[in-house]
């Protein structure tokens, strides 16, 4: 839908969307790892003056089941504001919500009730398999020449996997967005430095490798997704690639910096072969080509077996398992998800090649099975796994489930679902709000965060 005047939730740079009005609903996707119900995008109610405060108020139930809903995204945001934007009175209205296991896609309209959004189009496989020929759709950002959705494989489940864009205002497939991928084959994350015209990729692998979970002979052979890749944003080509190397596998979640002045950002490798700690990379630009440093290693955990599941027994620790990262509005800290120990862990990033630990909290964990101030239930499984950060940096929040197939694989017993917000301190250090615990509806487990209005993931700037 067009407005008059640029949506009120546009801001031309980080700096003044770092000072937009406090979040008070979130949109939480919500999945059966049965495929028996439905999945759902849940509302949750994030405003602490409300008497509904850390509560479900609503929700949109799909029409189908087995979606997988996964990370979802807005038809618009900020960078409709850029010089080279055609439509910069798309209102930021509806979230397109792709389904990972589905590959089908749903078009929500959160207005003029927030808290009852309606679904006003589904987009079947299909179709997008007909004018993209991509299948397993995976994440969503709204850029400034339309909706671009990255999917994990081709229409028939096979390597490649890659992009394909939507029009903003019909959400009409329009096709497949590489002109030249070299050697790209996987697919799994992506973002851009719009004042850069560069876009990156990471990868996973492809469906027959992470539908059933993880395969140990894939892992162990050093196959699962392990490279980064650098495009030309306009000319939709490939440049470069980057090989992590055999030791790291699981190249996923990618935080380029948000003011667009700045050409690095950060990706997080989810395990590492040789002693299966995880670390987080910083990417920039050296000369006329992109290089990458190593800057975090977090080490696994030694563990008594009779504690472990299966998958672990023989290597007698935890894993951190770093499955998403997330980076403030002012690029100054980096959180990062332990899915494995529990740990959620607050870098300052300043120097982003020399990060520095300010803060951390412990919740659930393959062993540790932290609690919660406000958890009725006790221990508490999964662990921290999708992280969403408020515009103005001061809250966190974040989930436990990463996916169905895998989530026992890690948790046997299944996971409990459950939602919570980190209060940050001006200077660093993190903490829990102890008001703000949501024990998630039996049946299904949370995923990814959407904040009303925009967050730190959201939205991206063309002024600094």
């Amino acid at each position: 839908m067009a407005t008059w005047r640029p949506d009120p939730s546009f801001y031309p740079s980080p700096r003044m969307a770092a000072k937009a009005p406090r979040e008070t609903l979130a949109y939480v996707a919500s999945f059966d790892p049965d495929r028996k119900k439905p999945d759902a995008i849940a509302v949750v109610d994030v405003d602490p003056s409300s008497a509904s405060y850390s509560q479900i108020v609503g929700q949109v139930v799909m029409p189908n089941v087995a979606d997988e809903l996964h990370h979802f995204g807005w038809n618009a945001c900020s960078s409709c504001l850029c010089p080279n934007a055609p439509h910069p009175h798309v209102e930021r209205r509806y979230l397109v919500v792709p389904g990972l296991r589905s590959s089908r896609l749903h078009i929500i309209d959160t207005k003029p009730d927030p808290r009852n959004p309606t679904i006003v189009r589904v987009i079947e496989p299909a179709e997008i398999a007909e004018k993209a020929n991509y299948s397993r759709l995976h994440t969503v950002h709204c850029g400034p020449e339309g909706i671009y959705v990255n999917a994990l494989s081709d229409a028939a489940g096979n390597a490649p996997g890659g992009i394909f864009l939507l029009d903003h205002q019909s959400f009409d497939v329009l096709g497949q967005w590489e002109m030249d991928r070299g050697p790209q084959k996987l697919a799994y994350d992506f973002w851009w430095h719009l004042g850069h015209d560069t876009m990156i990729t990471s990868e996973w692998g492809t469906p027959d490798t992470f539908e059933n979970g993880l395969v140990p002979e894939v892992l162990f052979g050093s196959r699962y997704g392990r490279r980064l890749h650098f495009w030309d944003l306009h000319k939709r080509k490939h440049l470069q690639e980057i090989d992590f190397g055999e030791e790291h596998q699981l190249v996923f979640e990618l935080r380029p910096a948000h003011d667009p002045t700045k050409a690095y950002g950060f990706v997080g490798c989810v395990i590492s072969l040789k002693d299966l700690s995880a670390s987080i990379w910083t990417w920039y630009r050296e000369g006329d080509r992109w290089s990458v440093k190593k800057v975090i290693e977090i080490p696994a955990e030694p563990a008594d077996p009779q504690d472990l599941p299966p998958v672990l027994k023989d290597f007698k620790a935890v894993p951190p398992l770093v499955t998403d990262i997330d980076l403030s509005m002012d690029d100054r800290f980096l959180y990062v998800s332990c899915w494995g120990t529990g740990n959620m862990i607050q870098y300052d990033v300043s120097d982003p090649l020399s990060p520095k630990e300010t803060g951390r909290v412990r919740i659930g964990g393959i062993v540790s099975r932290a609690t919660h101030p406000k958890a009725a239930n006790g221990a508490l499984n999964g662990g921290p796994q999708m992280v969403e950060i408020s515009r103005d940096g001061k809250r966190v929040y974040f989930t436990n489930s990463l996916y169905g197939a895998i989530d026992p694989q890690f948790y046997p017993e299944g996971i409990d679902g459950w939602m919570v917000k980190l209060d940050v301190a001006d200077n660093g250090g993190i903490s829990f709000d102890k008001n703000f615990f949501v024990d998630w509806p039996k049946g299904h487990r949370p995923h990814q965060v959407r904040l009303e209005g925009g967050d730190c993931s959201s939205d991206s700037y063309c002024y600094p």
